[in-house]
């Protein structure tokens, strides 16, 4: 499902984020979009953790996902 790619990339930057926040102490998407304030930046957080909740929804199905190659 398409949704679930998306969430899923964007748990991805997300993750990647966090691993750069814990390790370096740099936030990789308050760089690129001007702080943690900017509206980008808000934004790109809001997204990723809806993205979080999207996936909660993967644990909880009962359907098995398949690759539709």
């Amino acid at each position: 499902m398409l949704m679930d790619r998306i969430a899923l990339a964007l748990l991805i930057v997300g993750g990647v984020n966090w691993g750069s926040v814990g390790l370096f102490r740099f936030d990789i998407v308050a760089w690129l979009f001007g702080g943690q304030t900017a509206t980008v930046s808000r934004v790109v957080y809001t997204l990723v953790g809806l993205a979080a909740l999207w996936c909660v929804s993967l644990l909880f199905r009962s359907d098995a996902i398949t690759d539709e190659a």
